[in-house]
């Protein structure tokens, strides 16, 4: 146990004795307790294997390469449709816990082999994700911002790309493109400061 979390499972939360509960199942498969993400997130040789967080009508065991785990229990659920690599085991009550315990555990083993064998996931590229056509006339247009986009990472285009496509209306999708604008120009993700 790492003391550097005991503030997340001493806090008064819905969810405070089920968080214990996987605190004690994840610890007893060997894994390492840090505090990462404002939440305890669990290693192995200094790779994030789970880490346990919740939500308001459910608490979870994320597994950060649940994409890669075989799932035979068919338990894993991705978070969102953009979810590429997490993946996880959602809980509403501590019969839940106890009645999966065993496989929780085969989940978090199959994990660490993952680990193991340096498996990683394959992601989708920066260009298979849908370009708004207003970003792409900007890109056309303006060749200093075509420029910037192509030098940030692979992970703040994307989330340039999420935000511009969550927006259902042109003007919405406009409106937010000129925001972002500037932080592009400097090389700063979308939620850079």
């Amino acid at each position: 146990m790492n003391p550097k979390t005991d503030w997340f499972f001493d806090k008064d939360t819905k969810w405070q004795s089920e968080y214990r509960m996987l605190r004690n199942l994840v610890l007893d498969c060997g894994l390492i307790e840090e505090l990462k993400w404002g939440v305890p997130c669990y290693t192995f040789q200094e790779s994030n294997i789970v880490l346990i967080h919740g939500f308001k009508d459910y608490y979870a065991l994320l597994f950060h390469k649940g994409a890669l785990l075989q799932d035979a229990n068919g338990i894993l659920t991705q978070q969102t449709a953009n979810v590429q690599s997490a993946r996880q085991i959602r809980f509403s009550d501590s019969m839940e816990i106890e009645k999966l315990a065993l496989t929780i555990k085969s989940y978090i083993y199959e994990a660490i082999e993952v680990e193991k064998l340096g498996l990683k996931v394959d992601f989708k590229k920066t260009m298979e994700f849908d370009i708004p056509e207003e970003f792409q006339a900007r890109l056309h247009e303006k060749a200093e911002l075509h420029a910037a986009f192509e030098n940030l990472t692979p992970g703040r285009q994307r989330g340039y790309l999420l935000y511009f496509s969550q927006a259902k209306h042109a003007k919405t999708r406009a409106s937010r493109i000129e925001k972002c604008i500037p932080n592009i120009l400097m090389g700063k993700g979308l939620n850079d400061k």
